[in-house]
């Protein structure tokens, strides 16, 4: 998409509806960690059929953006050592993700501190000012998901079920949590669109939440992180 045209929220929503958004990250030190190579992978998941393309990082994101013509969900990952929240935790990562003109940005919406004491509704209203990107909610729970949807976000996302102190509780490193995404799409209503996102690894479980009432469905390391799937393998053959 044209990186100087303003934003239009229908049509990128019509865009990803029903769709699978591709997940296409990597850090520094992994081998497939250029921006050049994720973004043949974004182009690669594109011709597979992709609605989406879910980015991290400002160099990422926009040699993404160049590849292809899908709306790209750009974050932003950060540790810090007052905060567990990482995922574009502060008002500096979010203003950095807006400057790629991703069509959304992705952050954590989550209860708990951020760092420096940062607030999450004075990003939001930053971001609003700032930006039109539409404003994705990484949460973990149901009651953030009712939060953020109360808060203004223009999407829900299931991205941080199990990653969560408080969530990781009966959680499945490789089975959704279908229990969550089934009361969110039923508080929700489709009056905020659900995206199921977190550990997504066959096509039957996004088919699944797809029928649940999820509106799209991202899936990441199932498709893009051959060393977790080779290291799936692995396990398996060594019993």
């Amino acid at each position: 998409m044209n990186a100087q045209m303003k934003i239009d929220r229908e049509k990128v929503l019509a865009s990803i509806q029903g769709g699978l958004i591709v997940s296409c990250q990597a850090e520094d030190h992994e081998p497939l960690g250029k921006p050049e190579i994720l973004a043949a992978m974004a182009k690669a998941a594109v011709m597979g059929g992709a609605a989406g393309i879910r980015a991290c990082y400002p160099q990422n994101i926009s040699a993404i953006k160049t590849a292809v013509d899908v709306p790209v969900i750009g974050i932003y990952k950060k540790v810090y050592p007052d905060s567990e929240v990482f995922i574009s935790a502060t008002l500096w990562e979010n203003r950095e993700v807006a400057a790629t003109k991703s069509e959304i940005i992705a952050l954590d919406a989550t209860a708990r501190l951020r760092p420096n004491g940062e607030k999450l509704a004075e990003i939001i209203a930053v971001l609003r000012r700032e930006s039109d990107a539409l404003l994705m909610a990484d949460i973990s729970t149901l009651n953030e998901g009712i939060r953020a949807a109360e808060m203004g976000f223009d999407l829900v996302g299931t991205t941080l079920a199990g990653y969560t102190a408080y969530s990781r509780a009966g959680s499945n490193e490789y089975a959704p949590d279908f229990n969550l995404i089934t009361k969110l799409a039923r508080e929700l209503n489709s009056r905020v669109p659900l995206i199921a996102e977190g550990r997504i690894w066959n096509p039957p479980d996004a088919r699944k939440a797809l029928d649940l009432g999820a509106y799209a469905v991202v899936v990441g390391s199932a498709i893009t992180r051959p060393w977790l799937i080779t290291e799936r393998f692995v396990k398996a053959l060594k019993g």
